[in-house]
């Protein structure tokens, strides 16, 4: 049985504060919207006049670089928002990459410049909206991190810290791909990491032995 729009409204931690008065406004400038596995949501550089939430499924952010490469940036789990705030001075909002659904998924569309003048506006949910940026920051400093400062051994170790039942769902050929290192040396690094403890894989799945170790591999390179 499918849920109702207020109930998923209800699920979502972003909305949990709202009084009954405040769903109602709400529940009139939303809408829902189901998508497949591989659907595309939007491209980079667009403009949206929806502030979107997944509610569930799986979606994936990226770009295209010159030579029309995927470059992964990060995954947007369900109870998340999927558009990326930049301003709160503007009635619509400007994508800065490409999204799309890994797994059928459900997305909350709500009239952003209704949400901004009926709750912004009047102080509803600006401390929640600044926690959803807040994260979106933490997103892109670790992307800078794994991209420009992590050596191989770091780059896995904190996407097992972090993520690791997508890398453990994932196949390790994809995995080297989005961490932009080959398997081989994705290979060498978890049999690296086995061998020092912090890890153990069984079937195929890995299994942390050490988080506080893996930890300290990619935060003790932050500072060097």
């Amino acid at each position: 049985m499918s849920l109702g729009i207020q109930d998923i409204i209800h699920s979502l931690e972003f909305f949990s504060n709202l009084n009954e008065d405040e769903m109602k406004q709400l529940i009139s400038i939303s809408s829902l919207k189901s998508y497949g596995s591989e659907c595309l949501l939007h491209y980079e550089k667009s403009q949206s006049t929806k502030l979107l939430f997944l509610v569930s499924g799986l979606a994936k952010a990226y770009k295209i670089d010159k030579h029309d490469n995927e470059i992964f940036l990060y995954y947007i789990y369900k109870n998340n928002i999927i558009s990326e705030i930049s301003s709160l001075q503007n009635k619509h909002l400007t994508t800065y990459s490409s999204i799309t659904f890994v797994e059928d998924s459900q997305v909350l569309s709500v009239d952003y410049a209704e949400f901004k003048e009926k709750f912004l506006d009047n102080g509803v949910l600006c401390l929640e909206l600044a926690s959803e940026v807040i994260k979106q920051s933490k997103l892109l400093q670790d992307l800078i991190n794994r991209e420009f400062i992590f050596d191989s051994v770091s780059k896995v170790a904190m996407m097992l810290s972090s993520d690791l039942d997508m890398f453990n769902k994932l196949k390790r050929y994809d995995v080297s791909l989005m961490l932009h290192i080959q398997p081989s040396t994705l290979s060498r690094v978890l049999s690296r990491l086995k061998r020092n403890t912090l890890i153990d894989i069984d079937h195929g799945k890995v299994i942390i032995r050490d988080k506080k170790g893996l930890e300290k591999i990619y935060e003790g390179l932050e500072y060097e």
